[in-house]
Formats: C-alpha cells, structure tokens, sequence
C-alpha cells in the first residue's frame, strides 16, 4: 500500500473510531447522520433488488431511529430482502473502493451518491423527514464536494463507516429481513441465514481490501 493510502485509510479509520469510542455524545450526534445514511443503503438494496428483478419501488422511508422500510411491488422477493443487508454491504464496498483508488471518479461517485438519495426523496416520497433528512445530508455533501478537494476521503470515510456499521449491527439490523427470508426458505432457519449474510459481508470485504492492496503495491512500482 503506498503511504499516501495508507496514512488516509489509517486516518480515516482513527476519525471514526475516535468519535465512536471517544467521542461521547458528540461524536453520536456526528455519527448519526452517517448511521442513517447506512439506513438509506439498506432501503436503497431493497429498492435495487426489486427494481433488477422487475418489480416496482412504491415508498422508500428513513426513520429517526435508525430503522426503514421500503415498499415494493412484484419482483423476486429473495432478491428484494437480501438486497438490504447484502446490498448496502456492497455498496459500502463500492464507496469506499472508489475512495481508496478512485482518482478522478470520485468527486462524480459523490454526485451520483447525491443524485440517488435527492430521487429516492423526491419519487419514493413517504414523509417528509425522509425527504428533509435526505436533502439535508445531500446539501451537505454537495458543499464538501464542491468547496473542498477531500472527495476520496470523504468516500473512504462513508463507506468504511458503511461496512463496520453494518458488520456490527449483523444480529440487530436485518432481523426483520432475515425472519421473513427464512419464512420464504424454510428449511433455514434465521439465525444460520444472519450467518450466512455476514459471512458474505466480510468476505467482500476481504476481497476488496485486497484489490486496493493490490492495486496499490502495482501503482507503487509502476511510480
């Protein structure tokens, strides 16, 4: 890994950590909007799920405490439910791949990432915290997108925070999810199927870990 990617993954990692374990009520409250982003992830992997699969994205909500709900119609629904879970674990991974080797894409990844929730607000309305809190945090991004030249660690920093986040809250997040994928395959019962997801979500995350690892040593010796 070259140094420059290893002192902002390093420092990335520290921010986070920092305001999770040290940052009291502070660092929750900054953390916050970041943890409702993962949120509208989750709700986003369904939306895809259904949206791949044929079907239709009917509301798309975001609540304050953290939970979501995402109203579809038609589809595959074992696609739809793993697409929460499953789905913001992937994108996760995607941010915080484009934030480590990016380059140049990553100020229009942010874009894109402003562009989805600003849709989602607007043509997947439910209520109008979801569509404040998304505009909000889109508000925010387009001003550090454009007033600052942090694209790549912005996108390192969401999309690590997207990936530890989601690891952590393996056995709490999904579990509504998880009981009515079980509920479709029965001969797997809940608790084996939230193994299953993690398992998954860390080994994509290995495997990404690794790409960057390896793009980067390539980079180091073609400089």
């Amino acid at each position: 890994m070259s140094n420059n990617l290893f002192v902002r993954f390093l420092g990335v990692l520290a921010i986070y950590l920092g305001l999770t374990f040290l940052g009291g009520e502070i660092g929750r409250m900054i953390l916050n909007p970041i943890h409702l982003l993962v949120t509208f992830l989750h709700e986003l992997g369904h939306a895809l799920g259904a949206l791949l699969t044929g079907g239709d994205v009917l509301a798309l909500q975001v609540n304050a405490d953290g939970s979501g709900v995402t109203t579809t119609r038609g589809g595959n629904l074992g696609i739809i439910l793993m697409g929460g879970y499953l789905g913001s674990a992937i994108l996760g991974n995607i941010l915080f791949y484009i934030g480590a080797n990016g380059g140049k894409i990553a100020k229009a990844t942010l874009f894109v990432l402003m562009g989805l929730m600003i849709f989602a607000s607007i043509m997947w309305f439910v209520s109008f915290w979801t569509t404040g809190f998304l505009l909000a945090f889109s508000a925010v991004l387009y001003f550090l997108t454009t007033k600052t030249d942090l694209h790549q660690e912005i996108l390192m920093f969401l999309g690590l925070s997207t990936i530890i986040y989601i690891i952590q809250d393996f056995n709490v997040g999904p579990s509504s999810d998880l009981k009515k994928y079980a509920e479709l395959l029965v001969f797997i019962p809940a608790n084996v199927w939230m193994y299953i997801w993690l398992a998954i979500a860390v080994l994509l995350t290995s495997l990404n870990i690794y790409a960057i690892l390896k793009i980067s040593r390539r980079n180091q010796l073609n400089s």
